[in-house]
């Protein structure tokens, strides 16, 4: 029989930005925060309407490097634990059995390991957001990670501070856009596996990244693993050298509409995948299709 299949979220950047909450450059979703967190609420709600079974806490810009745009640098905990504050509020008025993620994300720049912070630097910041977190969180999704020194420092902390209630800890790879061709540092799947041996990890995926270089992953980590694993794709190309306050901009795809990101995800759970959902440009429309196909195969003789 194949494993039950979790729904995860959709992009919380990209769709506050949609609500006119939060803005693509400077403080990013971390600006919901500060004047909207109801809509950071009620967004967390519509996805777990769509059928989001695991939502992510809205802690991605929760970080010294984009709080610091504003003089914010030393409100990352506090903003970290209303992030995490919101999204168990969400969860908690579903009678579905809603998990929380607490998410842990890069600490500079996404998608760019030559950017990765020093380890040094990184691990008593990693440290201080997981213990925030954990008091809020079902699981640790330490997501975006784009090479093995920075999935390290993460899951690392993740693990410390799950340990007093056993939670469970999944790792999230973004992966080179070509499929097949490792993490965006050049480093390949299997290596970035077996480097995180010793923490007994409990799921590993892959995301914000082309649908196909997910589908790769998710075959070349079922051959490592019984562990669970997943996927959830964002809607851009990424080119080379993107910030987020850069002057290069994203390139939306025309070719991954809604019934392609369903197929998409089917496609993954064919290779054992047991998360699916999206990331950044996925929308609550997007989760609902993908849940209804699944509910509709599920109900099938």
């Amino acid at each position: 029989m194949r494993p039950a299949v979790t729904v995860m979220d959709g992009g919380m950047g990209r769709e506050l930005i949609r609500r006119g909450v939060a803005t693509r450059t400077g403080l990013w979703s971390a600006q919901a925060l500060l004047n909207a967190p109801d809509v950071v609420v009620q967004t967390h709600r519509d996805f777990i309407a769509a059928g989001a079974r695991m939502i992510t806490t809205n802690s991605y810009s929760c970080v010294p490097s984009y709080l610091g745009k504003a003089d914010r640098a030393d409100s990352y905990l506090e903003l970290a634990a209303l992030a995490g504050q919101l999204a168990q509020a969400a969860a908690s008025d579903s009678e579905c059995g809603v998990l929380v993620a607490g998410g842990l994300p890069p600490l500079s720049e996404s998608y760019r390991s030559d950017l990765v912070v020093p380890d040094a630097t990184a691990r008593p910041i990693y440290a201080a957001l997981a213990e925030t977190l954990e008091p809020f969180v079902d699981v640790f999704l330490c997501e975006t990670m784009s090479s093995i020194r920075e999935a390290r420092n993460a899951t690392e902390a993740a693990r410390s501070a799950s340990a007093a209630r056993n939670l469970p800890v999944y790792v999230s790879w973004t992966l080179n856009e070509r499929p097949g061709t490792g993490l965006r540092s050049g480093e390949s799947v299997v290596d970035a596996f077996h480097a995180l041996d010793d923490l007994e990890l409990d799921g590993f995926l892959f995301n914000c990244t082309h649908p196909d270089a997910i589908e790769a992953g998710v075959e070349q980590v079922a051959r490592l693993t019984d562990k669970p694993t997943g996927g959830y794709p964002n809607r851009f190309n990424i080119p080379a050298g993107w910030t987020l306050d850069s002057e290069i901009s994203v390139e939306n795809r025309t070719d991954f509409e809604t019934d392609r990101f369903v197929q998409a995800a089917l496609r993954w759970i064919e290779r054992g995948a047991q998360f699916v959902g999206g990331c950044c440009g996925i929308s609550p429309v997007d989760i609902a299709a993908l849940s209804s196909e699944l509910a509709r195969r599920e109900m099938s003789p």
